[in-house]
Protein backbone atom coordinates (compact mmCIF):
# COMPACT_ATOMS: atom_id res chain seq x y z
CA UNK A 1 0.00 0.00 0.00
CA UNK A 2 1.53 3.66 -0.60
CA UNK A 3 1.05 6.09 2.07
CA UNK A 4 1.97 9.12 -0.41
CA UNK A 5 0.57 10.33 -3.68
CA UNK A 6 -2.87 8.78 -2.71
CA UNK A 7 -4.64 10.94 -5.10
CA UNK A 8 -4.52 7.83 -7.52
CA UNK A 9 -5.58 5.40 -5.10
CA UNK A 10 -8.99 7.45 -5.21
CA UNK A 11 -9.48 8.20 -8.70
CA UNK A 12 -11.30 5.77 -10.00
CA UNK A 13 -13.97 6.21 -7.16
CA UNK A 14 -14.02 9.59 -7.41
CA UNK A 15 -14.61 9.75 -11.18
CA UNK A 16 -17.79 7.92 -10.39
CA UNK A 17 -18.61 10.66 -7.97
CA UNK A 18 -18.17 13.27 -10.66
CA UNK A 19 -20.99 15.76 -10.29
CA UNK A 20 -23.13 15.26 -13.22
CA UNK A 21 -23.10 11.60 -12.04
CA UNK A 22 -24.12 12.43 -8.47
CA UNK A 23 -27.90 11.42 -8.95
CA UNK A 24 -26.52 7.55 -9.54
CA UNK A 25 -24.22 7.29 -7.00
CA UNK A 26 -25.06 4.69 -4.50
CA UNK A 27 -25.04 5.35 -0.87
CA UNK A 28 -22.28 2.60 -0.59
CA UNK A 29 -19.48 3.54 -2.74
CA UNK A 30 -20.07 7.30 -0.76
CA UNK A 31 -19.53 5.14 2.48
CA UNK A 32 -16.50 3.18 1.35
CA UNK A 33 -14.64 5.96 0.10
CA UNK A 34 -15.23 7.98 3.01
CA UNK A 35 -13.77 4.78 5.15
CA UNK A 36 -10.48 4.90 2.89
CA UNK A 37 -9.80 8.11 3.38
CA UNK A 38 -10.69 7.79 7.30
CA UNK A 39 -8.52 4.45 7.55
CA UNK A 40 -5.30 6.03 5.26
CA UNK A 41 -5.08 9.23 7.57
CA UNK A 42 -5.23 6.34 10.56
CA UNK A 43 -2.76 4.38 9.31
CA UNK A 44 -0.44 7.56 8.65
CA UNK A 45 -0.53 8.09 11.67
CA UNK A 46 0.07 5.01 13.06
CA UNK A 47 2.90 4.23 10.23
CA UNK A 48 5.89 5.33 11.84
CA UNK A 49 5.19 2.61 14.95
CA UNK A 50 5.70 -0.23 12.23
CA UNK A 51 9.04 0.70 10.52
CA UNK A 52 10.83 -1.62 13.30
CA UNK A 53 11.25 -4.99 13.19
CA UNK A 54 8.43 -6.51 15.97
CA UNK A 55 10.33 -8.06 19.10
CA UNK A 56 10.33 -11.75 19.17
CA UNK A 57 7.46 -13.32 21.92
CA UNK A 58 6.01 -16.52 22.82
CA UNK A 59 2.76 -15.65 22.60
CA UNK A 60 1.04 -11.94 22.72
CA UNK A 61 -1.63 -11.60 25.10
CA UNK A 62 -4.83 -10.09 25.06
CA UNK A 63 -5.84 -6.51 25.76
CA UNK A 64 -6.62 -5.56 29.09
CA UNK A 65 -10.57 -5.99 29.78
CA UNK A 66 -11.17 -8.28 26.86
CA UNK A 67 -12.49 -11.74 27.28
CA UNK A 68 -10.33 -14.87 25.17
CA UNK A 69 -13.06 -16.97 22.69
CA UNK A 70 -11.62 -20.47 23.29
CA UNK A 71 -10.91 -22.19 20.18
CA UNK A 72 -8.41 -24.60 18.34
CA UNK A 73 -4.93 -23.79 18.40
CA UNK A 74 -3.51 -23.76 15.31
CA UNK A 75 -0.16 -23.33 13.50
CA UNK A 76 1.76 -19.36 13.77
CA UNK A 77 0.44 -16.63 11.81
CA UNK A 78 2.78 -14.41 9.48
CA UNK A 79 1.41 -11.20 8.68
CA UNK A 80 2.82 -10.09 5.75
CA UNK A 81 2.01 -6.09 4.26
CA UNK A 82 1.81 -4.20 1.09
CA UNK A 83 3.38 -2.27 -1.14
CA UNK A 84 5.70 1.04 0.86
CA UNK A 85 4.00 -0.46 3.93
CA UNK A 86 4.53 -2.39 7.10
CA UNK A 87 3.78 -3.97 9.79
CA UNK A 88 1.69 -1.26 11.50
CA UNK A 89 -1.51 -2.08 9.12
CA UNK A 90 -1.99 -5.49 10.89
CA UNK A 91 -2.47 -3.70 14.39
CA UNK A 92 -6.17 -4.24 14.35
CA UNK A 93 -6.38 -7.74 12.64
CA UNK A 94 -3.98 -9.00 15.03
CA UNK A 95 -5.56 -7.68 17.84
CA UNK A 96 -8.69 -9.95 16.84
CA UNK A 97 -6.19 -13.13 16.47
CA UNK A 98 -5.49 -12.54 19.88
CA UNK A 99 -8.64 -12.06 21.20
CA UNK A 100 -9.52 -15.42 19.24
CA UNK A 101 -7.20 -17.86 20.89
CA UNK A 102 -4.14 -17.13 18.31
CA UNK A 103 -1.36 -16.30 20.51
CA UNK A 104 1.52 -17.05 17.93
CA UNK A 105 1.10 -14.04 15.29
CA UNK A 106 4.26 -12.64 14.14
CA UNK A 107 4.67 -9.79 10.93
CA UNK A 108 7.25 -9.37 8.50
CA UNK A 109 8.56 -6.13 7.33
CA UNK A 110 10.40 -6.25 3.92
CA UNK A 111 12.19 -3.14 3.44
CA UNK A 112 10.01 -0.31 1.20
CA UNK A 113 13.33 -0.51 -0.97
CA UNK A 114 13.10 -3.95 -2.10
CA UNK A 115 12.32 -4.51 -5.92
CA UNK A 116 11.95 -7.63 -6.46
CA UNK A 117 8.96 -10.13 -5.29
CA UNK A 118 11.31 -13.10 -5.83
CA UNK A 119 13.76 -11.21 -3.08
CA UNK A 120 10.99 -10.59 -1.00
CA UNK A 121 9.47 -14.41 -1.07
CA UNK A 122 13.27 -15.21 -0.36
CA UNK A 123 13.30 -13.44 2.77
CA UNK A 124 9.92 -14.79 3.89
CA UNK A 125 11.25 -17.81 3.76
CA UNK A 126 13.99 -17.42 6.41
CA UNK A 127 11.33 -15.79 8.33
CA UNK A 128 9.25 -18.83 8.04
CA UNK A 129 12.20 -21.26 8.98
CA UNK A 130 13.24 -19.15 11.77
CA UNK A 131 9.48 -19.03 13.69
CA UNK A 132 8.98 -22.88 12.81
CA UNK A 133 12.22 -23.31 14.30
CA UNK A 134 11.76 -21.04 17.61
CA UNK A 135 8.12 -22.21 18.01
CA UNK A 136 8.06 -25.74 17.37
CA UNK A 137 5.37 -25.86 14.54
CA UNK A 138 6.17 -27.72 11.62
CA UNK A 139 4.06 -25.08 9.78
CA UNK A 140 2.29 -21.62 9.63
CA UNK A 141 -0.25 -19.73 7.81
CA UNK A 142 0.65 -16.50 5.67
CA UNK A 143 -1.98 -13.74 5.58
CA UNK A 144 -0.89 -11.03 3.26
CA UNK A 145 -2.18 -7.67 2.68
CA UNK A 146 -1.90 -6.57 -1.89
CA UNK A 147 1.59 -6.99 -2.41
CA UNK A 148 2.36 -8.91 0.41
CA UNK A 149 -0.42 -11.97 -0.73
CA UNK A 150 1.60 -11.79 -4.18
CA UNK A 151 5.06 -12.62 -1.93
CA UNK A 152 3.15 -14.79 0.19
CA UNK A 153 1.95 -16.79 -2.70
CA UNK A 154 5.52 -16.86 -4.85
CA UNK A 155 6.85 -18.40 -1.71
CA UNK A 156 4.55 -21.21 -1.36
CA UNK A 157 4.17 -22.35 -4.98
CA UNK A 158 6.98 -21.30 -6.56
CA UNK A 159 10.20 -21.99 -3.69
CA UNK A 160 9.15 -25.22 -2.30
CA UNK A 161 7.48 -23.28 0.60
CA UNK A 162 4.49 -25.28 0.75
CA UNK A 163 5.94 -27.72 2.91
CA UNK A 164 5.71 -25.15 6.05
CA UNK A 165 2.72 -22.98 4.50
CA UNK A 166 -0.66 -24.75 5.61
CA UNK A 167 -3.13 -21.74 4.02
CA UNK A 168 -2.26 -18.52 2.32
CA UNK A 169 -4.56 -16.24 2.89
CA UNK A 170 -4.59 -13.27 0.81
CA UNK A 171 -6.39 -9.27 1.11
CA UNK A 172 -6.81 -7.40 -2.59
CA UNK A 173 -4.09 -9.35 -4.03
CA UNK A 174 -3.68 -8.77 -7.84
CA UNK A 175 -2.77 -12.77 -8.29
CA UNK A 176 -3.85 -11.94 -12.32
CA UNK A 177 -2.23 -8.34 -12.52
CA UNK A 178 -3.33 -5.33 -12.18
CA UNK A 179 -3.26 -2.15 -14.68
CA UNK A 180 -4.63 0.46 -12.39
CA UNK A 181 -2.46 3.41 -11.43
CA UNK A 182 -0.07 3.18 -14.72
CA UNK A 183 1.67 6.27 -12.91
CA UNK A 184 3.52 4.10 -10.48
CA UNK A 185 5.25 1.79 -13.21
CA UNK A 186 8.55 3.71 -12.46
CA UNK A 187 9.22 1.26 -9.54
CA UNK A 188 10.01 -2.01 -10.61
CA UNK A 189 8.05 -4.11 -8.51
CA UNK A 190 4.90 -2.26 -9.54
CA UNK A 191 6.03 -3.44 -12.75
CA UNK A 192 6.02 -7.31 -11.34
CA UNK A 193 2.67 -7.05 -10.60
CA UNK A 194 1.16 -5.88 -14.40
CA UNK A 195 -0.37 -9.03 -16.19
CA UNK A 196 2.23 -9.35 -18.30
CA UNK A 197 5.17 -9.86 -16.08
CA UNK A 198 7.22 -12.36 -15.70
CA UNK A 199 6.03 -12.86 -12.17
CA UNK A 200 3.15 -13.31 -13.11
CA UNK A 201 3.92 -15.57 -16.22
CA UNK A 202 5.89 -17.87 -13.37
CA UNK A 203 2.51 -17.90 -11.30
CA UNK A 204 0.37 -19.10 -14.04
CA UNK A 205 2.63 -22.16 -14.59
CA UNK A 206 1.99 -25.59 -13.90
CA UNK A 207 2.30 -26.29 -10.26
CA UNK A 208 1.21 -29.72 -9.71
CA UNK A 209 1.68 -30.72 -5.91
CA UNK A 210 1.19 -27.88 -4.04
CA UNK A 211 0.10 -28.30 -0.64
CA UNK A 212 -0.99 -25.17 0.42
CA UNK A 213 -4.47 -23.81 -0.03
CA UNK A 214 -4.90 -20.78 -0.64
CA UNK A 215 -7.96 -18.19 0.16
CA UNK A 216 -8.46 -14.77 -1.35
CA UNK A 217 -10.46 -12.07 -0.33
CA UNK A 218 -11.56 -9.75 -2.71
CA UNK A 219 -13.53 -6.47 -2.87
CA UNK A 220 -16.12 -5.35 -5.56
CA UNK A 221 -14.97 -1.62 -4.54
CA UNK A 222 -11.59 -2.23 -4.95
CA UNK A 223 -9.59 0.78 -6.82
CA UNK A 224 -6.46 -0.96 -6.87
CA UNK A 225 -7.65 -4.06 -8.83
CA UNK A 226 -7.99 -3.67 -12.21
CA UNK A 227 -10.05 -5.73 -13.27
CA UNK A 228 -11.65 -6.44 -10.02
CA UNK A 229 -11.14 -9.73 -10.62
CA UNK A 230 -7.78 -10.18 -10.59
CA UNK A 231 -7.56 -10.33 -6.83
CA UNK A 232 -8.85 -14.00 -7.42
CA UNK A 233 -6.84 -17.31 -7.86
CA UNK A 234 -7.31 -19.50 -10.88
CA UNK A 235 -5.22 -21.69 -11.35
CA UNK A 236 -6.11 -25.66 -11.50
CA UNK A 237 -3.78 -26.78 -9.64
CA UNK A 238 -4.16 -24.95 -6.30
CA UNK A 239 -6.67 -25.65 -4.10
CA UNK A 240 -8.15 -22.11 -4.13
CA UNK A 241 -10.73 -20.27 -2.68
CA UNK A 242 -12.08 -16.95 -3.70
CA UNK A 243 -14.24 -14.66 -1.70
CA UNK A 244 -16.33 -11.82 -2.46
CA UNK A 245 -16.53 -8.62 0.10
CA UNK A 246 -18.91 -5.55 -0.91
CA UNK A 247 -18.81 -2.28 0.21
CA UNK A 248 -15.70 -1.76 1.21
CA UNK A 249 -12.41 -0.91 -0.86
CA UNK A 250 -8.60 -1.88 -0.65
CA UNK A 251 -7.62 0.04 2.64
CA UNK A 252 -10.21 -1.41 4.81
CA UNK A 253 -9.71 -5.37 3.89
CA UNK A 254 -6.88 -5.72 6.41
CA UNK A 255 -9.52 -3.18 9.01
CA UNK A 256 -12.13 -4.19 9.14
CA UNK A 257 -13.96 -6.11 11.56
CA UNK A 258 -15.89 -8.53 9.04
CA UNK A 259 -13.11 -9.04 7.07
CA UNK A 260 -11.03 -10.16 10.54
CA UNK A 261 -13.66 -12.49 11.23
CA UNK A 262 -14.13 -14.04 7.66
CA UNK A 263 -9.77 -14.74 7.97
CA UNK A 264 -10.09 -16.36 11.40
CA UNK A 265 -12.76 -19.07 9.81
CA UNK A 266 -10.54 -19.55 7.03
CA UNK A 267 -7.80 -20.39 9.16
CA UNK A 268 -9.73 -22.56 11.62
CA UNK A 269 -12.27 -24.25 9.42
CA UNK A 270 -11.93 -25.18 5.97
CA UNK A 271 -15.96 -26.33 6.10
CA UNK A 272 -16.50 -22.39 7.60
CA UNK A 273 -14.60 -21.51 4.84
CA UNK A 274 -16.76 -22.81 2.05
CA UNK A 275 -19.60 -21.34 3.68
CA UNK A 276 -18.11 -17.95 3.90
CA UNK A 277 -17.35 -18.82 -0.23
CA UNK A 278 -20.63 -19.53 -1.01
CA UNK A 279 -22.52 -16.29 -0.09
CA UNK A 280 -19.51 -13.63 0.08
CA UNK A 281 -18.97 -11.05 2.98
CA UNK A 282 -21.18 -7.75 2.99
CA UNK A 283 -20.32 -5.48 5.10
CA UNK A 284 -22.03 -1.80 4.11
Amino acid sequence: MKVTGVLPLFLPICRRLWPGRLASVSVTLVKATALEAAILAGHLLLYPTGLTQERRQAALPAPAGTSRLPVPTGPPVVLVHGFIDNRSVFVLLRRSLAQHGRQRVESLNYSPLTCDIRTAAELLGRHVEEICERTGSAQVDIVGHSLGGLIARYYAQCLGGDVRVRTVVTLGTPHSGTRAIPLANAHPIVRQMRPDSPVIEELARPAPGCRTRFVSFWSDLDSVMAPLEAACVDHPDLEAHNIQVSGIGHLALPVHPTVAAGIREALDSESAMRRQEGGGLTVA
